[in-house]
């Protein structure tokens, strides 16, 4: 099959020689729209209990969640190495020396041959990124930052404490000291037009990041997004699998060529979701756009404006 679209599994053979998997951490991080900061509640979407693995877990140590996800992974790829994701919450957020701790914690781990940073753009202080400047000299590091669209209007409606400004100034701070960037965002948040998406994969286009990860918007339990949608659900659009598989191939289309797309879905379990349920598993997503890609001549950048 042509290459239509830049895969995250390419992007890593050209970065290691051997297999790479990525091992999700519970650091034990907070977020500043949680704890009083900018705000509480957190993300109106957001029940992080729906994307941590079962070792995942605040009352074990970094070293024994990684052990823990090794053990699962190493009994089919005894080869295999590892990627150190801190995932859950803001984990750049926390005074620097105990931040450098919990990473270099990771990375003594053995097999672990890098890192990848989840956090929000709003808290990333230059000192951390003069840190991680010199840590991607003798490791892999990927900082991925929740840029969740690039609307602002949204980011306010969702409770996420901050502009897309500050998106296009963090990613602009880290790239500019040579460290890749990865950038995460939600298709379907509430007030968005499909017209609006592929706007949007444009504006993400004209940022310097290295990969992009997408899924669509999940209504889960427990989230005040839940609360919203019980009272007010005329203020939601939930895609079929046939609408989002056709949004997708022309974000696709409208996006610059050189980005690595690492993401198209997210399946959060049953027992947390509400809406949408396609019963498809990631890699079969993925299949079924490369199929309907494949039939309709489209590929990645096809309709990218410089």
């Amino acid at each position: 099959m042509p290459l239509l679209y830049n895969e995250f599994s390419s992007f890593l053979k050209e970065n290691f020689p051997y297999k790479v998997q990525k091992i999700s951490l519970n650091a034990g991080f907070t977020c500043p729209n949680r704890d009083g900061q900018k705000g509480h509640g957190g993300c109106t979407y957001c029940n992080n209990q729906t994307f941590n693995p079962d070792y995942c877990r605040t009352d074990k140590s970094i070293t024994q969640q990684l052990e823990e996800g090794k053990s699962f992974f190493s009994r089919k790829y005894p080869d295999m190495k590892y990627l150190a994701y801190f995932q859950a919450y803001t984990n750049t957020y926390d005074e620097l020396n105990v931040l450098k701790q919990k990473y270099e914690e990771a990375l003594s781990v053995k097999d672990v041959v890098g890192l990848v940073i989840g956090t929000r753009p709003d808290c990333m202080p230059d000192e951390l990124l003069y840190y991680f400047e010199e840590l991607h000299k003798t490791t892999f590091l990927l900082v991925e930052y929740g840029i969740e669209t690039t609307n602002d209007n949204t980011l306010l409606r969702i409770n996420r404490g901050h502009s897309y400004e500050d998106t296009i100034d963090a990613v602009q701070r880290t790239v500019a000291l040579g460290i890749p960037v990865g950038g995460h965002v939600i298709l379907g948040l509430p007030g968005e037009t499909r017209e609006d998406l592929i706007r949007q994969a444009g504006i993400l286009s004209r940022l310097p990041l290295t990969t992009l990860k997408m899924h669509q918007l999940q209504l889960i339990r427990g989230t005040r997004m839940a609360h919203e949608y019980l009272h007010h659900p005329e203020d939601f659009h939930f895609f079929e699998l046939e609408d989002y598989v056709n949004l997708i191939i022309e974000y696709i289309e409208h996006l610059r060529p050189d980005l690595v797309l690492e993401r198209f879905v997210s399946q959060s379990p049953k027992e947390w979701l509400i809406a949408p349920d396609w019963g498809l598993k990631n890699y079969e997503f993925n299949h079924l756009v490369q199929k309907r890609m494949l039939e309709s001549g489209a590929y990645q950048g096809k309709k990218y404006e410089v």
